[in-house]
């Protein structure tokens, strides 16, 4: 195995719990390098990767790095000949040379552009972008994807999106750092699309807007044309995502009988009442967005209290998030759990069904490091459709390519 088989490979930063990972794994895309700061979600992506069959590819060729993404050398040059990559060696037979990589995908973090935060932007010490464009500089991938929160969108930050496309194809803009307004010459990428796209659009039963930048590099895209990902259908309400699983964690109480199984009936019953409601209303049934939070502040719940009032429609309360089963019978939670007067609380793994994350998925941690992987996710059905929207030109300008190599050369005329 090695390049030339045309498997496209991909480095992701900002990893997260995986949600961009998998998307991008079921666009077809073999992940050479996930870089993640957070040891808990390091902790993730290994153990998914050691234990889940469909992620052999990785297991073999993937380095997941516990890194600051600011340190991360995915190249050997002058200045540091030692790359981090090693895993990637075995495929590729040697260092991962500039311009060999087919996409570098990153969900930046979110809090300088989020509506929750302070909206500080290139002011803020976490904003990542600088270092995401300096990485394309220097890997020089065919293609580029860039997630964040659509506050980066709102007219406030339109300075510095222009910006980020003078870097990426070129054009005038002032440089955020100096003020100084000026003319890029480009990394040599066509910014293909920077739009918004809805979770709710593409199977994930949640209103979860996230802004996605796709370019591709001009010598790939040629006369391609990038297709920007369309809504799939009708949105998955909550009730009919989560009811199963909410199934599952009433029956041992069904199961105990007598007063046990009646309250557990009746509860279950509501739970299925208010949610089905909310289905056939307005919206859909449809969850608000899940928040990931701060690590600076409090344990994990469902949000500021517009989101407790729509989790409230859809039976759910949004005052914390639930133990497991085996825990909250350790600890004797269920009554709050799942049995409160507000309706059951979502376990983790509803909170991740909820976010688009396969069931076989599992999460390193306590309940609330878990929880703040989850929320602070991008939805795995999104990110395969942007992926596959970017696979369906790399192989499209991949057999371009090997058409014209492969073409015999037309007689001279004699």
């Amino acid at each position: 195995m090695g390049p030339s088989d045309h498997t496209l490979t991909s480095i992701e930063i900002c990893a997260g719990a995986g949600g961009q990972a998998i998307g991008l794994h079921d666009a077809g895309f073999k992940h050479l390098a996930l870089v993640e700061i957070d040891q808990y979600a390091v902790k993730t992506l290994k153990d998914n990767i050691r234990s889940l069959k469909q992620w052999s590819w990785e297991r073999e060729y993937c380095d997941v790095l516990s890194k600051d993404v600011n340190e991360f050398r995915p190249i050997p040059s002058g200045d540091h000949p030692d790359a981090d990559l090693e895993k990637p060696l075995k495929y590729l037979g040697r260092a991962l040379r500039r311009g060999e990589l087919d996409l570098l995908a990153g969900g930046v973090p979110c809090p300088p552009f989020s509506h929750a935060g302070k909206q500080l932007g290139k002011d803020d010490e976490r904003d990542l972008f600088p270092r995401m464009l300096d990485l394309v500089d220097e890997l020089f991938p065919r293609a580029v994807m860039i997630e964040n929160v659509r506050g980066i969108m709102d007219a406030k930050f339109e300075e510095y999106r222009t910006y980020i496309k003078a870097r990426l194809q070129g054009g005038w803009a002032t440089n955020p750092q100096t003020g100084v307004r000026q003319e890029y010459e480009g990394l040599g990428y066509e910014v293909c699309e920077w739009g918004v796209l809805e979770a709710s659009d593409f199977g994930v039963p949640q209103l979860r807007p996230r802004a996605v930048l796709a370019a591709i590099r001009t010598d790939v895209l040629g006369d391609l044309k990038f297709v920007w990902p369309t809504p799939l259908g009708s949105p998955l309400s909550v009730y009919e995502a989560l009811e199963p699983s909410m199934k599952l964690r009433y029956q041992p109480y069904l199961d105990a009988g007598g007063e046990t199984a009646s309250l557990a009936s009746e509860r279950l019953a509501r739970w299925k009442e208010r949610a089905s409601l909310a289905k056939d209303e307005k919206g859909g049934g449809v969850a608000p967005t899940l928040v990931g939070g701060s690590k600076k502040h409090g344990g994990a719940d469902l949000g500021p209290s517009r989101a407790k009032a729509a989790w409230d429609k859809l039976g759910v309360s949004g005052m914390g998030v639930a133990n497991t089963h085996e825990v909250g019978e350790a600890k004797s939670s269920q009554g709050r759990d799942l049995f409160g007067p507000d309706g059951p609380m979502l376990t983790v793994k509803q909170a991740a069904i909820v976010q688009g994350f396969p069931e076989e998925w599992e999460f390193n941690g306590g309940k609330t490091a878990q929880y703040r992987q989850v929320g602070n996710a991008f939805p795995p059905p999104v990110a395969a459709a942007v992926g596959k929207a970017i696979a369906d030109v790399l192989h499209a300008a991949h057999e371009r390519d090997s058409d014209a190599e492969n073409k015999p050369a037309s007689s001279l005329p004699v």
